[in-house]
């Protein structure tokens, strides 16, 4: 049966179990994309056990459970799966102050990552 028609998971995290598979990260509630990451398996299956979203950066080459250094955990509401089982959406209510590592003018952490747009000729901060 293909990907598309089975209720079976079949998330290929490749035989080492280290294969990515990219993550939208949408906040439950107000539907805004908070990140785009990605999960190994490892990751995956914290993520599932522990009911927080939990990455795999692949600037540090590690496991990352978004929240244990800044305190700005993701709770997990739902995990969607896409038709080809080869990406992921994790709806989340954020818990903490922030949700990007990055701060604004005020210090205070931005809540998405994606808090610029592209404008003519630079990006505009529109948070």
């Amino acid at each position: 049966m293909k990907n598309e028609y089975t209720t079976e998971l079949r998330l290929d995290f490749g035989k080492d179990g280290n294969t990515l598979i990219p993550v939208v990260t949408q906040h439950a509630e107000n539907k805004d994309v908070l990140i785009i990451a990605f999960v190994n398996k490892q990751a995956f299956e914290e993520t599932v056990n522990s009911g927080y979203a939990t990455y795999f950066s692949r600037s540090r080459n590690e496991i990352w459970k978004k929240g244990m250094t800044s305190g700005d955990f993701l709770r997990i509401v739902e995990i969607r799966i896409n038709c080809e089982q080869n990406s992921l959406l994790f709806l989340v209510i954020p818990e903490g102050k922030g949700v990007c590592h990055a701060v604004n003018s005020d210090g205070l952490h931005y809540p998405t990552c994606f808090y610029r747009k592209l404008g003519k000729d630079s990006l505009q901060f529109i948070l």
